[in-house]
Order: structure tokens, then C-alpha cells, then sequence
């Protein structure tokens, strides 16, 4: 029987200290920088809103979709879909019942169960890792991470925003419509900077693991 590792004191780094620092950024996001939080430093419209919901639900779509993505680059494509069906399904039922709430005392009340666009959150986050682990087949060479990782991630984005503007409930596809209608940079940003970043961030992290030996054993 193989002895457990013995104790060190980077285990209080890997332990605690890094676990509380991401608690505090998440509350930071949901308190300081959401356009709704309690107090929202960088305004709920304008180019400070904008910035706002790029930090806080771009940011959020970027781990659901990261997680998947970057198992799909390391491992295979079937535990990047596996991955993706686990948070896409979890940001789903909680981005549904978020918006849920907020229309549930309007007439028409609207069900963001029943959004097909909402749904699209797990279909894509199950799709982005296993496109990117079909594509790059395990490969640690970085430049096909890198374009099965941008691959992936503009794809998911383009069928995202396709669903957002033609199939989403009546609330979210006014404002979709209103966002591309008005300001097209906004919505160019808002819709696909997030998942660019993503399809170039996430290669690299699968290449430092690579490195470092940090990649599920192969049979």
C-alpha cells in the first residue's frame, strides 16, 4: 500500500489560500461588478456596464465553457462532452431560474426553462469539448491546440448568438436584437471577445499542463 504524501506547507497554498482567493473574486464579481449587484462600481449601462457583463457573465461562460475545453484539448473528446454536459447543464438550470425570476411576476410570465436558447448553454458547452478534443486527437503540439481550441470556441459562439437573435423568448431576444439594432461593436464584443480570449487562453493552459505532467493517464 503506497503511503500518503506527507504534509507541506504548499498544501496550505493549494489548500486554503488559493480556494478563499477565488471565494472573494466570485463575491467581488457578484457584488462590486455585476450591473445588478448590490453595488455595481462600473454602472449598469455605458461602456462601464459593458465591461461589467464581460467580467461577470462572460467571465462565468468562459469557465463553463473552459473546463470542457481544455479537458477536450488534454484528454479526449468524450471527457470533454462529459465535462460540458455536467456545466453546461448546472449554468442552464441556474441562468433559466435566474431569468425566471425576474419575469415570473410579469404578464406574460415567462418560463426560461423552455428557452431553447437557454438550452443552447449545455449543447454548446457538451459541443466545444468535443469538437476541440476531435480536433486535436490529444495532440500537445500548441499551434493545433490553438486552432482546434479557436475553432471550437467561435463555432459555439456564432450558434449561440444565432439562438440568442432568432429562437430565445421574447425578453432575450428584444435585447439581443435591440444590442446588434443599435450598438454593433457592443455586440460584437459581448458575443464573441469572450469565447476569441477563451479559444487562446485555454491552449495555453493545456500546453503548461502538458509540461508539467498534468494530463490523465492514456490507455
Amino acid at each position: 500500500m503506497t503511503e500518503p504524501e506527507k504534509f507541506k506547507i504548499s498544501g496550505i497554498l493549494y489548500g486554503i489560500v488559493i480556494p478563499i482567493i477565488l471565494v472573494l473574486l466570485i463575491f467581488v464579481l457578484a457584488v462590486y461588478v455585476n450591473p445588478s449587484g448590490a453595488h455595481a462600481v462600473l454602472g449598469a449601462s455605458g461602456a462601464g456596464g459593458t465591461i461589467a457583463v464581460i467580467l461577470t457573465q462572460g467571465f462565468a461562460q468562459m469557465i463553463v465553457l473552459g473546463i470542457p475545453l481544455v479537458l477536450g484539448l488534454v484528454w479526449n473528446k468524450w471527457a470533454g462532452g462529459a465535462a460540458g454536459f455536467l456545466m453546461g447543464g448546472m449554468y442552464y438550470v441556474a441562468t433559466a431560474g435566474l431569468y425566471t425570476g425576474y419575469y415570473a411576476g410579469g404578464s406574460p410570465a415567462y418560463n426560461f426553462y423552455g428557452d431553447t436558447s437557454m438550452l443552447f448553454y449545455l449543447v454548446n458547452a457538451v459541443i466545444i469539448g468535443y469538437m476541440a478534443g476531435e480536433l486535436n486527437k490529444g495532440s500537445s503540439n500548441f499551434k493545433r491546440m490553438l486552432g482546434a481550441g479557436l475553432t471550437a470556441s467561435i463555432i459555439v459562439a456564432v450558434i449561440q448568438a444565432y439562438m440568442n437573435y432568432n429562437v430565445s423568448l421574447k425578453p432575450s431576444m428584444d435585447m439581443a436584437r435591440g444590442l446588434w439594432a443599435t450598438d454593433l461593436g457592443q455586440a460584437l464584443l459581448i458575443n464573441f471577445v469572450p469565447n476569441i480570449a477563451l479559444g487562446v487562453i485555454v491552449p495555453i493552459i493545456g500546453k503548461v499542463m502538458t509540461w508539467y505532467g498534468l494530463q490523465p493517464l492514456r490507455h
